[in-house]
């Protein structure tokens, strides 16, 4: 047995993988060999190492955490010098240097204070829906506990925040365990009519979010959203015009803006967090992924001065009672520190706006793809839907490019890039070049199969589906 054959069936044997069907790893019926599961034991840059030391081109940053590249020498040095300092202290009745300055750090960047932490996006999704009832609770409005969010929006999977995430995969298995919040139109501006722009469907989703809030700004507590770009539902983008107009409305009535940024933030859209692309502040901003650059596991929810003087009180069950046994990690927050290091000490935006345009010109080919609608890019996010019959294109597009050593995991129909900003477009043996080229050489390879299944209910390219599901 081969080293990645032992690791492969050590892994089935003892490891229940996320957002996974395990029985597909297995061999399938006609004979078909089950998914590749992929052990990895070393990264570099965008490299992935398996155990027999064949690479693998990381093209969604490991969904979407890495931000720098693998094995970062500034992350990691940073992280070896907090190791020899504190590992890890309670956060109730404690405080320590990273946490401390890393909030610091948040706040001014942001104009938004008190940070608080969890391990993970769900999580911040959770502090975020609870601190904002919570707070309409102890203001003296106790009604206020509904949520409102968008067609398609994906905030994790957690019960709070399945109640705010239009996934029906992840979402009707437990929807008796789940209160579910409303759900306006997106803005995706793939749903553009003859004639409009990517702003007048946001206008338009706008319109029906401010008749919703009409009715029911009374029982509403927040807004919830992902700015720019949706990124489950097929990396479904938008125009910055919709977050301004959703923030007149949320002051109209007197409900709280949640912006989730856990995908999306640090660069990924083009400036360090996507809603300053349209020159407003939120409510709550939820952090995660790329805040330690992909390093370790760590959330933050901010927030304004006039929530956390919501909490204010000398009664002990008005304060936010909510912790994580891990909350504020001193290494997971020097990690953090060292990402916001990286950000002001190199041209980080620059050089992926640079990068951003000549990979670009190089997926020209993949753009211009006769099965190819409505090719798009918000920063260092691409995204194609690909009109296919095959039902199963993402699980086999994924194996195409496996095969090809490129990690790529289409959502439904769509496939989609959103590489470390390490990726070098230049040069014809560059990891952009191989990216490009071998992204679309799996996609033929993938459509080549087509005639060997039946056809799919609907040949129309879907954008909505699971986030990377197998």
């Amino acid at each position: 047995m081969s080293l990645n054959d032992d690791w492969r069936a050590r892994s089935l044997r003892a490891v229940w993988h996320p957002c996974t069907q395990m029985k597909l790893h297995e061999g399938q019926p006609g004979g078909r060999p089950g998914l590749p599961l992929v052990p990895v034991v070393r990264a570099e840059g965008v490299w992935l190492h398996d155990a027999e030391g064949r690479r693998i081109l990381d093209g969604i940053s490991s969904w979407w955490v890495n931000l720098f590249g693998h094995n970062h020498p500034a992350l990691r040095e940073a992280l070896v010098d907090q190791l020899g300092r504190l590992d890890h202290v309670m956060l109730a009745g404690f405080t320590h240097p990273p946490v401390v300055e890393l909030s610091e750090r948040l706040g001014a960047l942001t104009g938004l204070g008190h940070a608080f932490y969890g391990s993970d996006g769900a999580s911040a999704t959770e502090i975020a829906l609870k601190m904002s009832a919570h707070a309409w609770r102890n203001q003296g409005e106790p009604d206020k506990t509904r949520f409102v969010g968008l067609a398609g929006g994906y905030h994790g999977e957690t019960v709070g925040a399945l109640a705010v995430t239009d996934l029906g995969i992840f979402r009707d298995a437990y929807a008796p365990l789940v209160r579910l919040a409303a759900t306006v139109d997106s803005p995706d501006a793939r749903g553009a009519r003859a004639g409009e722009s990517a702003a007048d469907v946001a206008e338009r989703a706008a319109a029906a979010l401010a008749v919703w809030l009409e009715a029911n700004h009374a029982q509403t507590a927040a807004v919830i959203l992902e700015p720019l770009v949706q990124c489950a539902s097929g990396m479904a983008m938008h125009d910055p015009v919709y977050m301004r107009r959703v923030r007149e409305l949320c002051d109209r009535w007197r409900v709280h803006l949640v912006l989730d940024e856990i995908a999306v933030g640090f660069g990924r859209t083009g400036t360090l967090f996507a809603h300053q692309q349209a020159g407003i502040r939120p409510d709550f901003l939820c952090l995660s992924k790329g805040l330690t650059g992909g390093m370790l596991p760590l959330s933050a929810v901010l927030t304004t001065d006039a929530v956390y003087r919501a909490f204010w009180d000398d009664e002990v069950a008005r304060g936010f009672l909510h912790s994580h046994s891990y909350t504020g990690n001193p290494l997971a927050c020097r990690a953090a520190l060292a990402v916001l290091d990286l950000f002001e000490r190199e041209a980080v935006l620059a050089r992926n706006r640079e990068t951003a345009a000549a990979l670009d010109a190089r997926l020209a080919p993949l753009h211009a793809h006769p099965r190819v609608r409505h090719a798009r890019r918000t920063g260092m996010i691409w995204a194609w839907d690909i009109d296919t019959t095959l039902p199963d294109f993402a699980r086999r597009y994924g194996r195409a490019a496996l095969e090809r050593g490129l990690l790529l995991r289409p959502i439904g129909r769509t496939l989609y890039l959103m590489p470390p900003y390490a990726i070098d477009p230049a040069g014809e043996d560059g990891s952009g070049a191989f990216l490009a080229r071998t992204a679309l050489e799996a996609l033929e390879a993938t459509l080549a199969q087509e005639g060997e299944v039946a056809p799919a209910p609907s040949a129309a390219p879907s954008g909505t589906g699971a986030i990377d599901a197998v």
